[in-house]
């Protein structure tokens, strides 16, 4: 006996398989190698940028399919990497260094298809290629930049309540590796007025005395929980300018992520360059 099913069943199926091929369909029509033309901030791309560009490409003779402004970015389309790769020299060499001129790849997908948002499928490096690198962040600088800070805030603060320093600056150990600040002053009495205020004002410090060359002096260090929260900080302000600066660029599905302690690690699949 054979197996009966209903029709709806079988028109289910039919427009479940069309779906499916028109949303596939993107893949097939591959892309084009492109110039992407953006600015540094305060910079506007407009339709003269994008005139100026079609004039740089027409009087080098390179050929180009196709010219658009697009969110702000001119996008040429190029019918070879070879004409791409000429154009970007022409490009490059016409506008100012308010531009940023970058080798891209622009999928071919017709109108009609982005209409209803049918999207090529986004390949990672394996798949598309594209820029991969590694940035390593001066946490060390980060945490030097704190310690100025409080170097400035504790020449306010003593200033304020009256109390007098001969010196403060970075502390130095025997070593000549700087870590912390200290603050000398002329007698012992001062120094543990400065010492009481101090701890009171900033408690997630750690504060030493010594007495050197006729001195008094205050050494106040980070403790390794704020040097830690720093450089926490330091990556996080460093990864949201990077993913700020690539979506400006507009690549799709971009990788930005911490690696280890002090690294970045940037994937930007599609991108030809790292301009």
């Amino acid at each position: 006996m054979l197996n009966k099913y209903p029709l709806w069943k079988y028109l289910l199926i039919i427009v479940v398989l069309a779906t499916c091929v028109l949303y596939a369909l993107p893949n097939v029509y591959g892309e084009d190698p492109a110039l992407q033309v953006s600015s540094v901030r305060g910079v506007e791309v407009s339709l003269a940028t994008q005139e100026t560009v079609r004039t740089v490409l027409q009087n080098e003779n390179i050929s180009f399919k196709s010219i658009v402004l697009e969110n702000e970015k001119v996008m040429v389309r190029f019918a070879d990497t070879e004409a791409q790769l000429k154009g970007k020299d022409a490009v490059r060499k016409q506008l100012t260094d308010d531009y940023i001129v970058a080798l891209n790849l622009a999928p071919r997908t017709p109108e009609w298809l982005l209409a209803i948002n049918a999207l090529p499928m986004y390949l990672g490096l394996d798949l598309r290629g594209g820029v991969h690198f590694l940035m390593e962040v001066d946490v060390d600088a980060a945490i030097a930049q704190s310690e100025e800070r409080y170097i400035s805030d504790f020449r306010t603060l003593l200033r304020e309540n009256r109390l007098r320093y001969s010196k403060i600056d970075q502390y130095e150990k025997d070593t000549g590796q700087k870590n912390g600040v200290e603050v000398r002053f002329n007698d012992e009495e001062t120094r543990t007025q400065a010492e009481d205020l101090l701890r009171k004002e900033y408690p997630d410090l750690q504060f030493d005395t010594l007495e050197q060359e006729g001195s008094f002096i205050l050494v106040a260090t980070m403790t390794e929980r704020e040097k830690s929260e720093v450089r926490k900080l330091a990556l996080k302000q460093n990864i949201t300018t990077l993913r700020n600066r690539v979506n400006e660029l507009g690549v799709a599905e971009p990788v930005i992520q911490q690696q280890g302690v002090d690294r970045v690690v940037v994937q930007l699949p599609g991108v030809q360059d790292t301009a």
